[in-house]
């Protein structure tokens, strides 16, 4: 009797900790890798900001997160604000492998990333408010949101991607829980 009741206990506390890693997610924030090549931030940011939708303003002259001005920071802010829009949705974190969910907030000084979609603000419609600001620290960073003629550069792939690892965590945390029910039944 006091094997089954140990079991129990067990197999309770388990299923509780499941069920709240499910409910208690963690904040995440889209943000530019640093391994991407200016040409394909710049594509990316350009749809981002153009068809994609996102809240490019505060990188704009004079926005919160204007600064520091590089292709990098604009990317990942843009980024950020089209994942939260989408409500981090899966694949909606890759902008042809340039982008990475993170658990570190990137806000710094007085420009906050959203962390929800809630907090994401604005429609969701395309908009017009790509960057037109330049910086002579690299190729392809002059023309941000002006780049071969504005907007949706040709050759952007689709932001969304098969690779995406939220979809993973979620089959895992289902295995964890129907492996917890399961256990349940057998006592």
């Amino acid at each position: 009797m006091v094997l089954h009741s140990t079991s129990l206990s067990a197999a309770i506390i388990f299923l509780s900790a499941a069920l709240m890693a499910i409910a208690g997610e963690a904040a995440q924030w889209c943000i530019a890798r640093s391994d991407s090549s200016s040409a394909a931030l710049q594509m990316a940011l350009d749809y981002a900001c153009g068809a994609g939708a996102a809240d490019c303003l505060p990188i704009q002259p004079n926005g919160l997160c204007y600064l520091p001005n590089s292709l990098q920071a604009h990317a990942s802010y843009a980024f950020n604000s089209f994942y939260q829009r989408s409500g981090a949705a899966p694949g909606s974190c890759d902008f042809a492998g340039t982008a990475t969910v993170s658990v570190t907030d990137p806000s710094y000084g007085s420009c906050t990333y959203p962390s929800s979609a809630s907090t994401a603000g604005g429609s969701t419609t395309p908009n017009s408010n790509t960057p037109t600001t330049s910086s002579p620290t690299g190729p392809g960073f002059g023309d941000i949101g002006g780049g071969n003629g504005g907007g949706l550069t040709p050759g952007l792939v689709t932001p969304f991607s098969d690779t995406d690892n939220s979809s993973a965590e979620s089959i895992l945390i289902y295995q964890l829980v129907s492996t917890c029910c399961f256990l349940l039944l057998l006592l």
